[in-house]
């Protein structure tokens, strides 16, 4: 059977303490509650249960340094496995995954990669979030309602209260929409278009993030982040 959120989750030991209070609280039961049910109903729920907090435990609270923030998980069969905008390997990268690629490939110069999994960034120390952190299969949004947004403002509060100079590459509406939730005196705001096709050519392409974050990251004598998918190619 297919594991969603078990009694204990299974996170990071930093996040852990800093979300203490949200694991515990009536809203995140509910959560539980919600998935558990609806799994037993035979919905299909993605990602899956172990890879649900993925971006926390591959990006430890006291290594963030950017934040990257999408909506909700894909939907498709095997795609989503916990990171924003990222898909495992032997997944087709969706269209706004090329995108954020082919912006890469004008700022750096990268060649187009041939797979969209983003966990060498988080393991730089590039939080991969989405507000909503699951999804039914083939239902986009269909976990708007559920509480996880509660969840995922914490986590923003909790990084600008706690942490400085961390950067937000906030792209498109629903993103920018987290920007109250910041402390834009000691971190770093970057607002683009979402790379979706319906808008990426509205200001995502040549938002120039990438070069811009690393030049906040390297002002501040932190180690850039190395945005190519694999250092070996």
């Amino acid at each position: 059977m297919q594991q969603i959120v078990t009694s204990q989750v299974q996170i990071e030991t930093g996040w852990r303490t800093v979300l203490e209070r949200e694991f515990t609280s009536p809203y995140f039961a509910e959560i539980k509650k919600i998935l558990q049910e609806e799994r037993k109903a035979g919905q299909i729920i993605y990602p899956a249960g172990p890879q649900i907090f993925n971006a926390f435990n591959l990006t430890p609270f006291n290594s963030v340094k950017v934040v990257i923030l999408g909506q909700d998980p894909y939907h498709g069969a095997g795609q989503a496995h916990g990171l924003s905008f990222s898909v495992p390997d032997g997944i087709k990268p969706p269209p706004s995954l090329i995108n954020i690629f082919k912006e890469l490939e004008l700022e750096y110069h990268y060649p187009i990669p041939t797979h969209g999994n983003l966990e060498y960034w988080a393991k730089q120390g590039v939080l991969l979030l989405n507000a909503l952190l699951t999804v039914r299969a083939n239902q986009p949004a269909s976990h708007h309602h559920l509480g996880w947004q509660y969840f995922t403002n914490a986590v923003i509060s909790k990084l600008s209260e706690q942490k400085n100079n961390i950067i937000f590459l906030l792209w498109g509406k629903f993103a920018q929409e987290k920007i109250p939730l910041i402390d834009s005196t000691k971190h770093h705001i970057l607002v683009a278009a979402h790379p979706s096709p319906f808008s990426a050519n509205n200001g995502f392409f040549g938002c120039n993030h990438f070069i811009r974050c690393n030049e906040i990251l390297t002002s501040l004598n932190l180690t850039p982040i190395d945005w190519r998918i694999d250092p070996n190619e």
